[in-house]
């Protein structure tokens, strides 16, 4: 077992190079309110988050990441560009079931972070490449995807607006991504809604869910998804391979796919980019479907440094989340990347050598 004290050591060393780029030291409540981070993720957080009710303020939760009370603080006071860091416990519920897993994940853990709010096209490879020279030493393995790329590709479809945003608000969520292309790629049938004159009830308001049934209703008329089409998005998040084969790969699917080639253009100039700062681009690997199973902000570039571990999670994450300033900066925006490392983790490998 790593004490707390060597974890803090590593992670001020973190804190140290971050300072050292630039960023300036940030220290965010540790209880947050709820309705923030309910608004952006629906019901759905309450599952990985502790959410409690307190008397004035309401639902509030302990913070599951740094990142959204980073933002919400610099697009309520801060000015561009600018530079964060940060070092402090975030809280997630881990494991799920009856049944206490063999090797159970911590529910309270150190996080080490970098923020950029900039313009700067160069950012994405810039943050890349120091989390990358950080962490060569523990031999980790690095990896990266963009969403933009997926995001672009889906709304190109050939599919209605209201399916079109179903995948899109899906995009995270693998599993059931999956199930409504499969669905939305065979002949509809109709489904039965017989009128009734019962309250509404439920968390949806009656608009809401009168628009959810004019969906449901004017679904037998929506004709299939052409073959061709689920053939290229399923080849497209298929492509995994070190970055400059997975180039090439997209390369090829943006002849198909002609909504993906000003993304796969950002991605090749992302990867000369890496190549330039010193990153060997043939030791990355690039996995079209990265980021999926993150948290829901990441709208580019996402990567991820793993350790050989059996049950571990990344022992590094992050990517670009310009929607997300959008959505917290009350209509100002600004393009922003960050990520985040875990000491606790990098202790435990320091303590195997």
């Amino acid at each position: 077992m790593v004490s707390k004290s060597a974890k803090q050591v590593i992670g001020q060393r973190l804190l140290s190079a971050f300072r050292d780029a630039g960023a300036v030291e940030v220290a965010p409540d540790i209880l947050l309110d709820a309705a923030t981070l309910l608004d952006l993720y629906g019901e759905d957080i309450r599952a990985r988050a502790y959410v409690t009710t307190d008397p004035v303020r309401g639902e509030v939760v302990l913070r599951p990441d740094f990142t959204v009370p980073v933002v919400r603080a610099h697009m309520e006071n801060g000015a561009e560009p600018a530079r964060y860091c940060y070092l402090g416990e975030v809280f997630r519920k881990q494991d799920h079931g009856d049944t206490r897993p063999e090797q159970p994940r911590d529910n309270e853990y150190l996080q080490a972070g970098f923020e950029v709010f900039a313009r700067d096209p160069a950012a994405d490879a810039e943050v890349f490449a120091l989390f990358h020279r950080l962490l060569t030493p523990y031999g980790l393995t690095a990896m990266m995807g963009d969403m933009d790329i997926l995001l672009d590709a889906v709304a190109a479809l050939p599919v209605s607006d209201a399916r079109r945003a179903a995948l899109l608000h899906h995009i995270w969520r693998p599993i059931r991504f999956s199930r409504l292309l499969a669905r939305f790629s065979a002949p509809a049938t109709l489904r039965p809604l017989s009128e009734s004159t019962a309250p509404w009830t439920g968390l949806r308001t009656g608009s809401e869910m009168e628009s959810r049934i004019a969906t449901l209703n004017a679904e037998p008329d929506e004709p299939p998804l052409p073959a061709e089409w689920t053939d290229r998005l399923t080849r497209l998040f298929a492509v995994d391979a070190p970055a400059p084969q997975a180039l090439a790969q997209l390369r090829e699917l943006a002849r198909e796919i002609p909504a993906i080639v000003e993304a796969v253009d950002r991605l090749a100039l992302r990867i000369d980019q890496l190549a330039a700062l010193g990153v060997d681009p043939a030791q990355v690997r690039f996995a079209a479907s990265h980021g999926r199973e993150t948290m829901e902000y990441y709208d580019g570039m996402t990567f991820t440094f793993t350790a050989d571990q059996a049950g571990w999670p990344p022992v590094a994450s992050g990517g670009r989340y310009d929607a997300l300033t959008a959505q917290l900066g009350a209509g100002r925006a600004i393009p922003a990347v960050g990520g985040i490392i875990r000491p606790g983790l990098l202790a435990e490998l320091e303590a195997a050598c």
